[in-house]
């Protein structure tokens, strides 16, 4: 622990996008766990549902393999803690890494302001042995990712608006390093089958 209280494998990110659309529809998508490898596939490689939750999205759990821009990939099942509104949302992330996120979601003009407030611990054997010298670059990755996910957010809502097919709207991001993501996909497919 440093003289904060804090470990070197505690990490706190406060995130703000603005995009173009209503709170009800930002509320849709990122309440929609199963969705985003469609629309975040730069980071979200799989999604399996486990649980869908009561009717205002509480208790819907998933289980997650995803990535960022440097070469290594995380498993971790998200769980939404509180009801999903127009405001926003909490969840719970536990796996690789353990903690919580909170989605606000304010309505300006014709835009939503959306505030990401994610306090994880990296629980992955790598990330732990190496946040002490690393650290800098696991926020950097965490900043790519997060910067991937509003460009496709706003991709996705553009699609929607759109209302035809997604050639109407450009492919959101692909990930990077795709053989190392690959790898993870293969493993879940020996694993399921």
């Amino acid at each position: 622990m440093n003289a904060k209280g804090t470990r070197s494998t505690d990490y706190a990110f406060v995130t703000v996008w603005r995009v173009a659309g209503t709170t009800d529809d930002v509320a849709e998508i990122l309440g929609d766990p199963v969705g985003l490898a469609t629309w975040w596939p730069s980071v979200y490689l799989s999604v399996d549902p486990i649980h869908p939750g009561t009717e205002n999205g509480v208790g819907r759990m998933a289980r997650l393999h995803t990535k960022g821009w440097l070469p290594y990939t995380l498993r971790w099942t998200l769980t939404v803690t509180e009801p999903i509104t127009s405001s926003g949302f909490a969840i719970r992330a536990t796996g690789d890494l353990d903690g919580t996120g909170r989605w606000t979601f304010e309505q300006d003009g014709p835009e939503v302001l959306i505030t990401y407030d994610w306090r994880v611990s990296a629980t992955k054997p790598l990330l732990r042995r190496l946040s002490w010298l690393l650290k800098p670059g696991f926020a950097a990755n965490h900043r790519w990712a997060m910067a991937r996910g509003q460009e496709s957010l706003a991709l996705e809502l553009r699609r929607r608006r759109a209302g035809t097919g997604p050639h109407s709207v450009p492919a959101p991001p692909p990930p990077t390093f795709p053989r190392v993501a690959g790898r993870g996909r293969r493993r879940d497919r020996r694993i399921r089958g």
